[in-house]
């Protein structure tokens, strides 16, 4: 063999040798982060952890475990926060009850309009569903979503709006669809959000006004709009361009967030994440009209739909 091709045998090995290495260390350095950011989530979420006085929804007749069992979960979004000083005194403002399919890696999303004219248990009466936080609080609540749907929650999670902005800047934007032009006030009390219709990315404070408005449409539309933003936040999380983000989006999560998910329970989820994209998302609202006997208004739900929708739920739980 002469010398120049034992040269460029030698250079091929040298190529080699560092690509190798270049790989063994970029294999070494993820594996570093996924173990750093598994046990910063261990921490942070473990720090969000409130447990309720219910071992198990009065409506099953075990309790149930997500590595195992479809379940539900009421989200609560609440606008309590430094920023409006009202901790404690507060009304939800959105209502979601998510529930998961195990089997199917589904998830049905329903929104429940805050106006619902539905009977409180702890109050006694009927009145707006968002009376339920500021009476009774998470348990209140959950006790009176239980009442009206007939479909045991079996956790709950309850997010701030700080929070829902914070998530999202963690993440950097979400993209939706804006139905009109939107000007609402600015959430920290600065220059006001304006918006133009069409499809567009919008950062936290952005998307916060985009779902809480109302101006021109009504309570089902803020719904909508309220999942849709749900929608494309877990798709941005579960995408790969979200990876080098996630410190920064448990972070947002966890100084947020108060839930009766242990840790161990949310590590189940990761199954339905790895779907991304594909996860089967289905957003379902509650029907209804107009309603307003007095000075105070009202969402009433068509009788025929609410039974519609409990079935729906019922069957994607396996009940």
């Amino acid at each position: 063999m002469d010398s120049r091709k034992k040269r460029k045998k030698k250079k091929s090995k040298r190529v080699l040798f560092f690509v190798l290495l270049s790989i063994t260390i970029l294999f070494l350095s993820l594996a570093s982060y996924a173990t750093y950011l598994y046990f910063k989530a261990e921490s942070v979420f473990s720090e969000s952890y409130a447990e309720t006085t219910r071992d198990k929804s009065s409506l099953r007749d075990v309790k149930v475990d997500p590595k195992f069992d479809n379940i539900s979960i009421l989200i609560i979004g609440v606008d309590e926060s430094k920023n409006r000083k009202n901790a404690g005194n507060s009304r939800s403002d959105a209502l979601m009850l998510a529930t998961l399919n195990k089997d199917e890696k589904s998830v049905k999303l329903l929104s429940i309009p805050r106006d619902s004219y539905v009977h409180i248990p702890g109050l006694g009466y009927e009145t707006r569903i968002n009376h339920a936080y500021q009476s009774g609080g998470t348990e209140g609540t959950i006790e009176t979503v239980e009442t009206l749907l007939d479909v045991p929650i079996d956790y709950y999670v309850k997010l701030n709006f700080e929070g829902f902005v914070d998530v999202i800047d963690s993440i950097g934007t979400v993209r939706v669809n804006v139905p009109y032009e939107i000007t609402e006030g600015s959430y920290y009390g600065t220059a006001k959000v304006h918006l133009e219709p069409g499809v567009q990315k919008l950062n936290g404070e952005e998307a916060l006004a985009f779902a809480r408005t109302r101006k021109q449409d009504n309570d089902i539309e803020r719904g909508k709009r309220q999942q849709e933003v749900v929608k494309a936040t877990v798709q941005e999380v579960t995408s790969l361009d979200s990876l080098f983000n996630y410190e920064k989006i448990i972070e947002a999560v966890g100084d947020n967030m108060t839930t009766d998910l242990r840790f161990d329970e949310m590590k189940s989820f990761i199954t339905y994440g790895m779907e991304g994209s594909n996860l089967n998302f289905e957003t379902l609202t509650l029907a209804g009209t107009d309603y307003q006997p007095g000075n105070m208004y009202f969402w009433k739900l068509d009788e025929e739909e609410l039974e519609n929708t409990k079935r729906e739920l019922k069957e994607h739980l396996e009940l």
